[in-house]
């Protein structure tokens, strides 16, 4: 979900957070510990995903209900299980409003992923370049 970015020696982070229209401070935040290097971590697809600082008293069940996704999948996303420990300034992935993800798992069939988000197989397949249909696969759709 994140590509590396080089940066000229005229980049401020706030230009580059401006270019991938992510908050500054989440950029920061993100690239605490390389933020001496010339190479920084920026969001993959900004249209899709946006990310989520924790606040003190935040659970994954409370991010998940106010963002309306699985607890489990919200975990899954962000490589973490849904009893691990949280902290504040912890950044999350989640997705934008109008995004579905799915996470295949073994047997998954296309025509079966589409019936249960309820999309057309042809979007679907547009808007993901690689399906591969093995296990732990990450497919996304954005509502129009």
């Amino acid at each position: 979900m994140f590509d590396t970015y080089i940066m000229n020696d005229s980049d401020t982070l706030d230009d580059i957070a401006y270019k991938y229209n992510i908050d500054s401070n989440v950029l920061k935040k993100m690239n605490e510990n390389n933020l001496n290097s010339k190479k920084i971590l920026v969001p993959k697809n900004s249209n899709l995903f946006s990310y989520y600082v924790i606040n003190k008293g935040d659970t994954l069940y409370k991010i998940a209900n106010n963002i309306g996704i699985d607890v489990n999948l919200l975990a899954e996303l962000n490589g973490i299980n849904i009893d691990d420990y949280i902290y504040p300034e912890q950044i999350l992935l989640v997705p934008k409003a109008g995004t579905i993800l799915y996470i295949t798992a073994s047997g998954d069939t296309l025509g079966e992923i589409a019936k249960g988000i309820n999309v057309d197989i042809m979007d679907l397949v547009k808007q993901n370049k690689n399906i591969y249909l093995q296990s732990d696969q990450l497919i996304v759709y954005k509502r129009k």
